[in-house]
């Protein structure tokens, strides 16, 4: 799930002393919260779509991505680490919509271009993080979960949501009936192409800074146009399967549009942009150069910096 923080900050530490802490009652509010909005979009996307002995093939879709991440969960609390996080997430991506591509049975040219888009971006980003957080060896975000098992089993559940209504509208193609290519689909994937391309240059940018320029903050690149690149791509690219989705949603189907809001609200307002603005003033509040940077530069959709 992308929560990623840069791993300097994580390393010396993003948060104040108890600001994320959450009581197991706190996290099993949560879980039961994400399991609510995932039972009603799994609901709402299944509307008119292909079944599996009587039952949704969008709910069994549903169903398995919560499945996968409780079941990783047992041994990853039982280990206490947080490495195949990020990765199952992404393999749950990929899992399930080849899941739904091969059970629907159509295979026709707007499933396909949904599924292969979808398992492209779950693949490079998965390996993206999991190699990430391999190398910097600990992801700080995990660290005093372990101690509030309800706490660390609520971001499991958090993430098959994730997965769920991320990828809603997409799910929705690949469960519904066969609608020919058209100007929508040709829209969506280039739309997709743009945001997927931002998303990659973004990070590569970033990683290799990194590793010249240890506990700095990047200016350079898209970076220099965005503070934060990366997550517009990903925005974008969302917004292109949804737009691809269009002509096949009908009826409650079109509660499935709420995948872009979704990861709108998620990258800007929960994680990601929200949580990396606060980490960054926290620790280069004082930084004349940082301040100038903060000024000239949009903090989310790249264009050129103020003068």
């Amino acid at each position: 799930m992308r929560l990623d923080l840069d791993a300097d900050i994580l390393r010396n530490g993003g948060y104040k002393k108890g600001e994320l802490d959450l009581s197991v009652t706190q996290s099993l509010i949560g879980t039961i919260v994400a399991l609510v909005v995932a039972i009603l979009i799994a609901l709402a996307g299944s509307q008119g779509g292909v079944e599996l002995g009587g039952i949704p093939l969008f709910v069994f879709c549903a169903a398995f991505a919560i499945g996968v991440q409780w079941i990783v969960f047992v041994p990853s609390l039982m280990a206490r680490t947080e490495h195949y996080y990020d990765l199952t997430g992404s393999l749950t991506y990929i899992s399930v919509t080849l899941f739904a591509l091969v059970a629907a049975g159509q295979f026709d040219p707007r499933s396909i271009l949904v599924a292969t888009l979808c398992v492209l971006w779950a693949a490079r980003l998965g390996s993206f993080l999991f190699f990430r957080v391999k190398k910097d060896g600990f992801d700080r975000r995990f660290a005093k979960m372990f101690d509030v098992p309800m706490w660390f089993f609520m971001t499991w559940t958090i993430q098959g949501l994730w997965v769920v209504v991320t990828l809603a509208a997409g799910l929705a193609v690949l469960t519904s009936e066969a609608v020919p290519l058209d100007g929508w689909a040709i829209a969506g994937a280039m739309i997709w192409l743009l945001g997927f391309g931002i998303e990659v240059i973004a990070d590569r940018q970033k990683s290799t800074f990194r590793t010249e320029n240890k506990g700095e903050f990047i200016t350079t690149g898209l970076w220099s146009w965005s503070r934060h690149p990366n997550y517009f791509g990903e925005i974008v690219l969302w917004l292109g399967i949804a737009i691809i989705a269009v002509p096949v949603l009908s009826g409650w189907q079109w509660a499935t549009m709420i995948s872009p809001i979704f990861v709108i609200v998620l990258l800007t307002q929960i994680s990601g942009v929200k949580m990396l603005e606060r980490s960054g003033k926290k620790r280069w509040g004082d930084n004349e150069q940082y301040q100038q940077y903060v000024q000239r530069t949009s903090v989310l959709v790249p264009m050129p910096p103020a003068s």
